[in-house]
């Protein structure tokens, strides 16, 4: 918690992102254009900007990424999961993930509002793909970890995390 000093509107501080913590994929001097034109896509995780969030003291947090779906294979025509397999994950092949390990810096919170965190900017974690299976489409979801954020409730299903479909066209 941040004083007001007394004074209305007074800006609530709260550390800056800066992009040079996303490698590979800051843009910063990339002729790849975030590596796409190498079939090596930088994707963008970002959590919204939810006032007063903050994670707790000591506590981390994170990004992860994985294949949603799991292998099938056909029995008197119905999909059967095979245990053991995931060909979403298979397909997605090796990633690797800017701040490292997915890390979110505790120093970007809380998040007061427009009203007070004038310049805020949201931190984000870069994830980069490095060998997707081509012509194949890949389910992708991304959770960002937490102690109090929920990424397994129900009734709001993307509460804490992102799916996409990711798929590198080679011919």
């Amino acid at each position: 918690e941040q004083p007001d000093n007394g004074v209305l509107n007074y800006p609530k501080r709260a550390c800056q992102f800066n992009r040079t913590q996303l490698g590979n994929c800051s843009g910063i001097g990339d002729s790849t254009h975030y590596g796409y034109s190498t079939g090596q896509p930088c994707v963008f995780i970002k959590m919204n900007r939810v006032i007063n969030f903050y994670a707790g003291a000591n506590q981390s947090m994170n990004v992860t990424c994985a294949g949603k779906r799991p292998h099938h294979h056909r029995n008197k025509g119905k999909l059967i999961p095979e245990d053991g397999r995931d060909e979403d994950a298979e397909n997605l092949g090796n990633f690797v993930m800017f701040p490292a390990n997915g890390n979110i810096d505790l120093m970007y919170f809380p998040y007061y509002g427009k009203k007070f965190h004038v310049n805020y900017t949201q931190p984000l974690v870069a994830v980069k793909f490095l060998n997707v299976t081509p012509n194949v489409e890949v389910n992708v979801e991304c959770r960002i970890n937490a102690a109090n954020i929920a990424t397994d409730d129900e009734r709001d299903k993307f509460a804490g995390r992102v799916a996409f479909k990711l798929r590198i066209n080679k011919t």
